[in-house]
């Protein structure tokens, strides 16, 4: 067998087991189940500060639901009737409920759970024992305060505190609402809530003490999620944990929070750090996040930790101790952004233009927020020097062409061109060592079983000819990293989320909707659901072209002479086919584009160096079998 399809084959091998590996060793582990007794505890304690620590509060009390079920009961039935502000904005629906005054029933309007007409909203956040809102699974954000300095934990609000709505009625863009409560000891706290059009609330918390003497207390938020959202979870994707932490990203995956170490001071899994300056906290998932963001400049400690017997999993963001005068007030602003991993939205608020964006004129915003590095909540993996300008070249064709799937091709097209000088020095390089394979045939027979002879003879006619054997190798290793970026582009950007192509394909971060078990749709039957068993066998219209391109690049070289190599060969394409027909559209789309391109390309520099691919004969010598006599003819010899 030549050394061009060696390498053929060693590239199509290597992405075989590549993908192979990810789902072998790295399985999506099994949906969590939902907890019986659903709690959140509050913030064992506070950062010190010079005069006194944090006083933790008794567990439990910021969830609303202490450990008895008939206690969880009575607190889900409180929350239930507590009364509610609604959440209305251009993007966001839902409500915030004044007992706790918590934020834990909202709603994406542009994006729903599925294309069937009619389906509900993706519910981003929900209230415990809110099952008339369409809960799930608890998850939500809530704000308090923690006491220190000797003051008791019942002069402070804490889940339990109903607050009265002192202004406002909906909560909108350029709307605020005014949460208010007395502690009847001379401390008043507000808290007031404010929204934009896309994604971000402001909450800032107050405190007037006219108790006629100082007071010390410290204010946190917290976004908390009993269980985990059921779903498929891959290895090249995170979702879980993501906070930065002064310039250092940090990301914890759901499974790994319960492994972190005891914290004797939280009673519980924790992992805590100090932030001076600036940092964010909160959950992320594949295609939506909520995090605690306080503002820029403000000394905080990010937590992250498990709570064993409520399956509660916590980010918290807790803020300095401050110290209230007799007669003065004292506040502390905190943001939360609660939505969808848009880019558009996400760099908005980090408000910081790249080096590239600089030099087309753009500058930093002062009315916007400014917060760190937030472009990295979005998971670019270990390419990320090439995910990043990969997405922002797909989020620039897409624009213009208007269509997410036709900016796929535009995007695989461009990225072939710039690799191009690479694949040309691979073929011409493996073309040049097929011109030299009579000669090392004959070395081969005049060193014998003299290896050390071949070896100073073949690197002679290297030499000699100006051949690097590395050289046809090298240009694919080289796109294995390409490879992986743009399929990670494809996969974790939410900007595919039912995004459609043309005809059938009305979502291309789902697999192919067709199959060829009800013959595309004629036949008047169902096919398996995605993630049966079955569906493998579901072959829509994108995984059967991924198949034949993959088959007509083949074919532009003849088949190998070993019968081991023909088998590899003549399977290879139809094993991929099946393997990754269950990919999302979009991916198995640039899989075609990026076959039909290759063999374009190959196609091309071979005729330019007049060895014209004979592509109807390799087909046609693949469909021959030899004769049954020739066969045994030369197993005898």
């Amino acid at each position: 067998m030549d050394d061009q399809n060696k390498n053929l084959i060693l590239a199509t091998v290597l992405s075989f087991l590549v993908i192979l590996l990810w789902y072998t060793l790295f399985p999506p582990p099994e949906p969590q189940p939902a907890p019986e007794t659903p709690a959140a505890t509050q913030p064992a304690a506070t950062q010190p500060a010079a005069g006194g620590t944090a006083t933790a509060p008794a567990p439990g009390s910021s969830g609303m639901a202490p450990s008895s079920d008939g206690a969880a009961t009575d607190a889900a039935a409180a929350l239930a009737a507590a009364p509610r502000v609604k959440i209305e904005t251009p993007r966001l629906q839902g409500s915030l409920s004044l007992l706790g005054g918590r934020i834990d029933d909202l709603s994406l309007k542009d994006y729903q759970v599925s294309l069937d007409p009619g389906a509900p909203d993706v519910r981003l956040l929900a209230p415990v024992g809110g099952t008339e809102l369409g809960a799930d699974k608890p998850y939500y954000a809530v704000y308090g305060w923690l006491p220190a300095g000797g003051l008791a934990a019942t002069a402070v609000p804490d889940a339990r505190t109903l607050w009265t709505l002192e202004s406002g009625s909906t909560l909108a863009p350029g709307q605020p609402v005014t949460l208010a409560w007395d502690n009847g000891a001379g401390l008043v706290f507000r808290r007031t809530v404010a929204v934009d059009d896309n994604f971000l609330f402001t909450v800032t918390q107050q405190v007037e003490n006219a108790t006629g003497a100082a007071v010390r207390l410290a204010p946190y938020g917290i976004v908390a999620r009993h269980g985990i959202p059921e779903g498929r979870r891959i290895y090249v994707l995170h979702e879980g944990v993501v906070r930065m932490s002064d310039g250092t990203l940090q990301e914890i995956k759901y499974a790994n929070l319960p492994k972190l170490d005891t914290d004797p001071n939280e009673g519980a899994p924790a992992e805590l750090q100090s932030v001076s300056e600036n940092g964010w906290i909160g959950f992320t998932d594949k295609y939506w996040m909520t995090t605690l963001i306080p503002v820029a400049g403000q000394p905080f400690t990010s937590v992250a930790k498990y709570v064993p017997g409520a399956d509660l999993y916590q980010t918290e963001a807790r803020l300095s101790v401050m110290e209230v005068a007799p007669g003065a007030t004292a506040e502390a602003t905190t943001m939360l952004f609660a939505g969808a991993k848009e880019w558009e939205a996400i760099d908005h608020y980090q408000n910081d233009p790249g080096w590239f964006d600089r030099l087309l004129g753009a500058k930093t915003d002062p009315a916007r927020p400014k917060v760190d590095r937030f472009v990295d909540s979005i998971d670019w993996g270990w390419y990320f020097y090439l995910t990043k300008p990969m997405f922002r070249l797909l989020h620039w064709l897409h624009g213009a062409i208007g269509n997410m799937g036709f900016a796929i091709i535009a995007l695989t097209v461009i990225i072939k061109l710039l690799v191009f000088p690479l694949a040309r020095t691979s073929y011409v390089s493996m073309a040049r060592m097929k011109e030299l394979q009579p000669e090392m045939e004959k070395l081969k027979e005049q060193a014998g079983e003299d290896r050390q002879k071949l070896q100073q003879g073949m690197m002679e006619l290297y030499k000699k000819n100006k051949v690097n054997p590395a050289s046809g190798c090298l240009p694919i290793l080289l796109q294995i990293p390409i490879f992986f970026s743009l399929y990670k582009v494809i996969y974790v950007t939410i900007e595919l989320y039912h995004a459609p192509f043309v005809g059938w394909i009305r979502d291309l971060s789902a697999p192919d909707p067709s199959s060829i078990l009800n013959l595309f749709g004629l036949l008047p039957w169902a096919t398996p659901e995605h993630g049966s068993v079955l569906f493998i066998l579901s072959l829509g219209v994108l995984p059967i072209l991924l198949g034949i391109s993959m088959w007509f690049q083949q074919k532009l070289n003849p088949a190998p002479t070993d019968p081991t190599q023909q088998a590899i060969f003549a399977w290879m394409p139809w094993i991929f086919m099946f393997m990754l027909g269950s990919f999302a559209s979009g991916l198995v789309l640039y899989w075609i584009a990026n076959n039909t391109i290759t063999f374009i390309q190959q196609y091309t520099i071979m005729s330019m160096h007049g060895k014209r691919p004979d592509l109807f004969g390799n087909i046609k010598q693949g469909f021959k079998r030899k004769p049954a006599a020739s066969t045994d003819k030369a197993k005898s010899k």
